[in-house]
């Protein structure tokens, strides 16, 4: 995947989230460098200038630092995890962190601030309810996904962790392309497959 350099006022408007007609606006008051396509009117934004505007004023710049999305995988299963892993590399649009328990998961959402957290709900040390419910305390939080997977099937539990915040939930066992194709729904991604 090459990562562009030069943006169009559209593409920055896209990433930075705002309309076309603010990111010309700011470019043409100098408050976002960049420089015309000589011969014509096209304004173009280098990726450094863009990324400088975009800490000046606050905007999240995690949709130009890679465009992938990032996903952390919590499990104390490392064979499934290692699966796991494969499959989101392998799809290449993921940056992927992995925990193993509870605590390093919490940790983890606070620096990495992941899309989506693939969640085991029986962690060695603290349930996945709990770090669901952590991660939806967390106002800075509120737009991480999270999808829960368990071998455990009761219905009051899988109510109790959508009432705890988790967006989805699976079984285990399940097939990792089919936790890929969930998270991919999940995150409004289209499948790697259609591409």
């Amino acid at each position: 995947m090459t990562t562009k350099t030069v943006f169009t006022t559209g593409e920055a408007a896209k990433i930075c989230k705002v309309s076309q007609q603010t990111i010309i606006r700011c470019f043409d008051n100098g408050s976002l460098k960049g420089f015309r396509v000589p011969g014509s009117r096209f304004r173009r934004i280098p990726r450094d200038q863009l990324y400088a505007f975009m800490k000046d004023n606050g905007i999240p710049t995690d949709a130009l630092e890679s465009g992938q999305k990032k996903i952390l995988i919590v499990d104390d299963d490392e064979e499934l995890v290692e699966l796991m892993v494969d499959v989101f590399r392998t799809d290449g649009r993921f940056e992927i962190k992995t925990a193993n328990n509870g605590f390093d998961a919490g940790m983890l959402v606070k620096e990495f601030l992941p899309d989506l957290v693939v969640l085991d709900v029986m962690l060695p040390d603290i349930n996945g309810k709990e770090v669901c419910q952590r991660v939806r305390s967390d106002s800075t939080m509120e737009s991480v996904k999270i999808i829960c997977i368990s071998g455990m099937v009761e219905q009051d539990k899988i109510a109790d962790l959508r009432a705890a915040g988790a967006n989805d939930f699976m079984n285990k066992p399940f097939t990792v392309d089919r936790l890929l194709e969930r998270c991919l729904g999940m995150l409004e991604m289209e499948s790697a497959a259609a591409g």
